[in-house]
């Protein structure tokens, strides 16, 4: 697989990066949980993004990391659920990660995102100013802002973000037009969430599955609206391909999904036409049209 740069830096990234939500499952042996992860790598998958709130998550990619830990880009997410910290505090963002870095048995972090807080916990500069004492103290390398609409805007204009994490998806198209390309514009990287939109088709009208909400406002009529916007089940190739996209990350405990998305990525994008004319079905459905949270 390719290693695209992440922005500026000398970080290399895969185009398909693994998302270790589903890892985290108390369900799935820690046995099940390597596997995964030595099949992601196996395959060229350099990126590997985990999250504090992500159950085991962290601890099982500690153990994978004794042997790989300089294979792989490593991201999570920090800001919460901190004992003897309240959340989203300069105490909750920097014991986050300095529990991450325990857990996951690393001396450094690649990319620390600030997991989805709004932009008036962002103002407040406390929560950034820790990430930036991280990275001055080596523990982290890149700090980043994961998160979606104004909170995500919000946290462009104030510079102090190395990259950023967004829903990218052929449903949730609005940063394509304006975010993305600001952040491509100061030559940033920037992460995909989402790039299958949590396969919300596979799903009854409202109804969600695991990690995953309707988008829409959850009523009966979501499924029929997704049928108009796009005709047929999402192809990965609009975040993968989109101009400013660095990588994308698709959650899975599941190894045949990993080969999957693969033989998705090796299809290439969708042809030019066809991405049009799916960016302006999106621009006609939506109306009232709410982003994935």
């Amino acid at each position: 697989m390719e290693l695209r740069s992440f922005g500026q830096t000398d970080i290399k990234v895969s185009p398909l990066g693994f998302g270790a939500g589903h890892i985290g499952s108390e369900a799935l042996s820690d046995q099940e949980a390597s596997y995964v992860l030595h099949q992601a790598l196996d395959l060229g998958i350099r990126l590997f993004d985990t999250a504090r709130g992500y159950g085991l998550s962290e601890k099982r990619i500690g153990h994978f990391l004794k042997q790989h830990r300089h294979d792989v880009v490593l991201s999570t997410k920090v800001g919460y659920d901190v004992p003897g910290a309240d959340d989203w505090t300069f105490q909750a963002v920097a014991g986050g990660i300095d529990q991450a870095l325990l857990t996951m048995q690393t001396d450094y972090i690649d990319i620390v995102h600030l997991h989805s807080c709004s932009k008036e916990i962002l103002a407040q500069d406390d929560v950034i100013e820790a990430l930036e004492r991280a990275k001055q103290a080596g523990k982290v390398r890149l700090i980043a802002y994961s998160g979606d609409r104004d909170d995500l805007d919000y946290a462009i204009t104030t510079g102090r973000f190395d990259s950023f994490q967004t829903s990218v998806n052929l449903y949730d198209q609005r940063v394509l037009a304006d975010a993305v390309p600001e952040i491509h514009r100061q030559q940033k990287g920037i992460i995909a969430k989402r790039p299958l939109a949590n396969a919300p088709w596979r799903f009854g009208p409202g109804r969600s599955g695991n990690m995953s909400n309707l988008i829409g406002n959850g009523h009966s009529n979501s499924n029929s609206r997704l049928k108009k916007l796009l005709g047929l089940k999402p192809h990965s190739g609009l975040p993968f391909f989109e101009s400013g996209i660095t990588s994308a990350i698709i959650g899975t405990a599941n190894p045949e999904h990993l080969v999957q998305n693969i033989r998705l990525l090796e299809k290439g994008a969708l042809p030019a036409k066809r991405i049009t004319d799916l960016k302006r079905r999106f621009q006609e459905q939506d109306q009232n049209w709410l982003q994935q949270t």
